[in-house]
């Protein structure tokens, strides 16, 4: 569950820190730890609310996960959650990242479908100067990192997106294409309610909590909040694109349904010829014209045949066949 626990002395790496070592590492000067956990139990998160004296409503929401995106204010310290994506087999999967923020300290716990974060500790380390800034410019890098994340997730949406819309426009709609553009626009709903709320969070980090969060360091969520916005417009694209597919499979399936009506109308109309010359003759008179002639017969059904093309060249020029 401790995927790294490390601390921090003037933006350089001090080494590995174990959890009960952590209150006494935060008395050194200059220096911030940051924790990161993955799926950690209530033992461990209780043992981490005593090192860094975190507020036990903020230990519950941890435990618990299924928190809504948000940022939370505790006197010296905040918590907040930020929805991660993931496409895990073209199946859109989301997950959870808790933040416990101090001044003297960074704690990640991760929840369902999330990426290591081991790449953005590495290159915050290779920048020695700005990790300097304390734990403000870590958690900047994490957001950054995961609003960076959805881009993919969008790319493989629209990737799916172009792949309904050919078979709308090749003209094969069917219950399936439907189905496929409904739950594409499900998973853009879940995704828009997952990434928007960010944007008030680093508005929130921007403008407030600069006893947490240094102003050097608050103008950095501006890039945060910027990149969000440009998934959001990105996400709305799509989600107006879609409705107009649906819209375009709907006219489509009446259009097809149209041309049904058309061809059972014409065939209608050639069988109804026969029809009519055949149930003439059903009526059995005894004194009725062309029953003695020995051409009767050949010529009754030539006529039939011969007005019934006619009648069929006639619909298909028109398109009805």
């Amino acid at each position: 569950m401790i995927v790294n626990c490390a601390a921090y002395q003037n933006g350089v790496s001090i080494g590995e820190v174990t959890i009960e070592n952590i209150s006494e590492v935060l008395k050194l000067e200059n220096t911030f730890v940051w924790l990161g956990l993955r799926e950690a139990n209530s033992e461990l998160l209780a043992k981490i609310q005593q090192e860094f004296g975190l507020h036990e409503l903020t230990i519950e929401d941890a435990c618990t996960a299924h928190q809504r995106p948000k940022i939370e204010d505790y006197g010296d310290s905040l918590f907040m959650v930020l929805h991660t994506a993931l496409l895990v087999d073209n199946e859109l999967e989301f997950g959870e990242t808790h933040f416990f923020l101090g001044p003297r300290f960074l704690v990640t716990v991760r929840h369902g479908a999330s990426q290591s974060l081991i790449k953005v500790r590495e290159r915050c380390e290779a920048m020695p100067q700005q990790l300097a800034k304390g734990p403000g410019f870590a958690l900047y890098s994490i957001m950054d990192f995961i609003v960076d994340n959805y881009m993919p997730v969008i790319d493989g949406l629209q990737a799916r997106f172009d792949v309904l819309e050919s078979a709308i426009f090749q003209y094969r709609p069917n219950r399936q294409t439907m189905e496929g553009l409904y739950e594409l626009k499900r998973e853009l709903l879940l995704l828009e309610g997952a990434i928007t709320p960010g944007i008030d969070i680093c508005n929130e980090l921007i403008h407030f909590h600069n006893e947490v969060i240094p102003k050097d360091v608050s103008i950095y969520f501006r890039d945060v909040a910027d990149h969000i916005k440009r998934i959001d417009r990105a996400i709305h694209s799509m989600r107006e694109m879609l409705i107009a597919a649906m819209q375009v499979h709907l006219n489509f399936e009446t259009v097809r349904q149209n041309e049904v009506v058309k061809r059972l109308a014409g065939w209608g109309a050639i069988l109804a010829i026969p029809t009519m010359v055949f149930s003439w003759y059903g009526m059995n008179f005894r004194h009725m014209p062309e029953l003695d002639w020995q051409y009767s017969y050949p010529i009754v059904i030539g006529g039939v045949a011969l007005v019934s093309l006619l009648l069929y060249l006639r619909l298909k020029r028109i398109g009805w066949l």
